[in-house]
């Protein structure tokens, strides 16, 4: 027997169609959570992989407008990866705050997730 959890809404590491956030309702011991904690913890690694990167070509003076260009590319993508993880962490501390049961946000389209 299933033992009673909150559920709670946990925005996704990964977009959806059209760039529209993702959402997983849930206890967050499910499957689907696991999933998100190993893809959010993969794109945290990459991000820091990427920053000694930038590090490295910014210092290095023939680097070119193309490389540059290239990186900025990718260092806004993991801002955009690191700033979604960060909402969604965020949107869980909040949650947590409210001790009455209410939840702090409203999502429009949600997973359902079973353990």
């Amino acid at each position: 027997m299933k033992e009673n959890r909150a559920e709670s809404v946990r925005l996704l590491p990964w977009a959806g169609e059209g760039g529209k956030p993702c959402y997983l309702v849930g206890d967050g011991t499910g499957a689907l959570s696991r999933v998100a904690d190993r893809v959010e913890s993969v794109q945290l690694g990459m991000s820091v992989g990427l920053l000694d990167h930038a590090a490295d070509l910014l210092s290095d003076e023939r680097v070119t407008a193309e490389q540059l260009r290239f990186l900025a590319g990718r260092l806004t993508e993991a801002l955009t990866d690191v700033h979604r993880i960060a909402v969604s962490r965020g949107r869980a501390s909040r949650e947590r705050l409210h001790d009455d049961g209410r939840r702090s946000c409203r999502c429009r389209a949600a997973l359902t997730e079973e353990g």
